[in-house]
């Protein structure tokens, strides 16, 4: 009897024993299961953009763009017609109307700030040089690029303009302000800003039928000008510019050595 329950003792002991051992060894395994998770929860990092390309975005167009776009035909038409050069045209419109935003160019359609002087058509009335100065009004804008060629080829005092070259676009600027066209010292240098910012010349070679390089060549060597002023001799000039009398009677055809105030002469 004492046997059966020694036996029987040591057999609950061993069960207990077994028992714990198994305990111990699932949560051995469960700690290794979430090692093994950790590790593949990492990720790999992310590319770095080296370089991002630069997008083509177009540049915005402005008025003056607008205006060289819209008028630019009237300009060369009037150039076949009466040898004006069309970039000289087109400047003066864009500097006259503000690119076609002045009120005497929405008003009046006078994008070339052309004064009465005579005129028997519509008037506007603006503030310029004086208070209320009279100014031509036209129905449509192409009848001012019209009035615009016959005001230069109808005056004397523009006659010899029409000697220089059609694609001396700076002699042109240059002789304007000589014959009176504008009182703005600057003006010349404004008109040739514009022609070479916006490339107005190509429109000169259009006309002509010239190769582009061949109007951008001669913008590098303009006509010199000279007003006559009171005082002023044919032997006067020569001295100043160190050039012969004979020569600038050659290249202004002059068959006497009269001059007349205002008048305008090539030197070189």
């Amino acid at each position: 009897m004492k046997l059966r329950f020694l036996i029987l003792v040591l057999s609950v002991l061993l069960m207990a024993c077994g028992a714990k051992k198994g305990v111990v060894t699932k949560k051995k395994r469960q700690n290794q299961s979430v090692k093994k998770e950790v590790v593949k929860v990492v990720s790999k990092p992310k590319p770095v953009i080296e370089k991002v390309e630069e997008l083509d975005i177009p540049k915005p167009r402005t008025s003056v763009d607008t205006y060289i776009e819209t008028y630019s035909g009237i300009a060369m038409l009037e150039m076949k017609k009466s040898k004006i050069p069309a970039s000289i045209t087109l400047a003066q419109g864009i500097l006259e109307s503000a690119s076609g935003n002045g009120r005497l160019a929405k008003e009046a359609n006078n994008h070339f700030g052309i004064k009465c002087h005579g005129w028997k058509g519509e008037k506007i009335y603006h503030d310029d040089d004086e208070d209320q100065e009279c100014f031509r009004k036209y129905k449509y804008a192409s009848s001012s690029y019209e009035d615009h060629s016959e005001f230069l080829t109808g005056r004397k005092r523009y006659a010899n303009l029409f000697k220089l070259k059609p694609t001396d676009y700076k002699g042109w600027a240059k002789g304007l302000r000589a014959a009176g066209y504008a009182t703005d010292r600057r003006y010349p240098q404004k008109l040739i800003s514009l022609i070479e910012r916006y490339q107005l010349y190509k429109y000169d070679a259009e006309v002509l039928d010239t190769p582009l390089e061949t109007i951008e060549d001669n913008s590098l060597e303009s006509t010199q000008i000279h007003t006559i002023v009171k005082g002023d001799t044919l032997y006067s000039l020569s001295k100043k510019y160190g050039i012969s009398v004979a020569e600038i009677k050659k290249k202004n055809n002059l068959k006497s050595n009269n001059l007349s105030i205002g008048q305008i002469l090539k030197i070189k």
